[in-house]
């Protein structure tokens, strides 16, 4: 347990000011980010909050033209409770914190959203997300269960009723029976990495463009002496196969077909649709979400194991894709592509045991006054989010900022437990929230 854990509450302890709610002074800890997603985006803000310096080195950062983008873009960042719908979250405790840590991140995801100015910004929009069902939810106990959990958790706008299938278009013969929806953050990735750089940019965070490889337990010191760090985050998704020395992480391929969702070619689409992997008849994901107003999101495929980018609107398995949403919402046949960017592809950074948000157990043996002593690592690992980086993003990083007292009181490591929790119930916004502490100054400087 940390020394100082606290609860991440926007407008107490994180703040849309663009300045820290906390400023650092000469005394404050440098804090080395290694990774420029969005892991290591939110990361840095919840940090600098608290008053630390910070400074992110990345090989690369978002990008907003028709070549690869980062994997923080390419995501569909619909925000899911766990386990997603691409149906590759199975390791018990990290599923079971996820389920704490996604309900902090809508809860600040919501309230960014509620507040029209910040929410064109910050590209963040509350919609009805819908998922569809090929029989009674009752004969699916995990998708059953799920759906309670969603019900009691405090998302907003829950309801059930087969009725959303007529209502949103689905063709009956698809074997769609039974639905269930409520309100989910949806967030235009492209907009929202480029306000979240500005944003850490302007409270104060340096950024440094640099490929590290190798262990980084193996180039701490160096790392901490270079950078002049007091702890080092590691952020970096699938590069954790090398930069964490985890042999369990593994590249999880996805592709999203990009469309034209204005209403001139079939009655443009206002909220999520999807079958998870589990339930889909085919064992095959259909996944339908509005990017921002004017593109859809056409998915989806999950392979393990796949390395290679080379998709086109000609593969196989994206032509069964658009071929299953099609069937699933006919009108998506007059679709027409986006011109400039029309098939998303990416390598979502998954792990054998899921996310991992534990500081480095491996210990270094130093000669203390000619008795050999076990020195704890001062890194800090936060990767293994798969598809659910931004659905995680804000819960993760509240442990991670106790952890980062943790090293710096000198604490003994110890591995992920679920004793240390974020629990839903000290982490909800009030409704009344604090405007004057979310409210115009943000938008001076972005």
């Amino acid at each position: 347990m940390s020394a100082v854990d606290q609860p991440l509450i926007l407008g107490k302890n994180l703040s849309l000011d663009p300045f820290p709610q906390q400023c650092p002074d000469a005394a404050s800890a440098t804090i080395l980010i290694v990774g420029g997603g969005v892991t290591g985006l939110i990361n840095a803000w919840v940090l600098l909050d608290r008053g630390y310096q910070v400074t992110i080195v990345s090989k690369e950062w978002a990008s907003f033209t028709d070549q690869q983008r980062l994997t923080s873009q390419i995501a569909g960042a619909l925000w899911e409770f766990p386990p997603a719908v691409c149906g590759q979250h199975t390791d018990i405790l990290s599923l079971q914190k996820s389920k704490q840590w996604c309900m902090v991140a809508y809860d600040i995801w919501a309230a960014i959203a509620s507040i029209p100015s910040l929410a064109a910004l910050a590209g963040v929009q509350m919609r009805a997300s819908n998922f569809f069902f090929p029989c009674p939810i009752e004969d699916l106990p995990a998708q059953h269960h799920k759906m309670e959990e969603i019900a009691a958790s405090g998302v907003h706008g829950f309801s059930r009723s087969a009725d959303s299938i007529h209502k949103h278009g689905i063709d009956p013969r698809y074997g769609a029976m039974d639905a269930y929806e409520h309100l989910a953050p949806v967030i235009d990735t492209d907009r929202c990495m480029e306000w979240l750089m500005l944003l850490v940019q302007s409270k104060g965070a340096k950024f440094h463009t640099e490929t590290i490889t190798g262990d980084l337990f193996n180039q701490e010191q160096e790392l901490r002496r270079r950078f002049s760090a007091d702890v080092i985050l590691n952020c970096t998704g699938l590069s954790a196969l090398s930069l964490a020395g985890d042999q369990t992480c593994y590249p999880l391929r996805g592709a999203l077909i990009r469309v034209v969702n204005d209403g001139k070619d079939f009655p443009k689409v206002e909220s999520s649709l999807a079958i998870t992997a589990d339930a889909a008849q085919d064992n095959e994901i259909v996944f339908i979400v509005p990017r921002n107003d004017n593109i859809l999101l056409i998915g989806g495929v999950a392979q393990p194991g796949r390395w290679d980018l080379d998709l086109t609107l000609e593969s196989p398995e994206i032509k069964r894709m658009r071929a299953r949403a099609e069937a699933f919402l006919p009108s998506l046949k007059h679709a027409r592509l986006d011109p400039t960017y029309p098939i998303a592809q990416g390598l979502r950074p998954a792990r054998e045991k899921n996310i991992r948000v534990e500081r480095e157990l491996r210990t270094r043996t130093m000669d203390l006054h000619g008795e050999p002593t076990e020195e704890p690592s001062r890194i800090i690992h936060d990767y293994g989010h798969g598809g659910s980086g931004w659905s995680l993003s804000f819960g993760c990083a509240a442990d991670v900022a106790n952890l980062v007292e943790d090293v710096l009181h000198n604490l003994p490591a110890s591995t992920m437990k679920l004793e240390r929790k974020t629990a839903v119930e000290d982490v909800r916004i009030p409704a009344s929230l604090d405007q004057r502490s979310m409210d115009v100054p943000i938008r001076a400087r972005l």
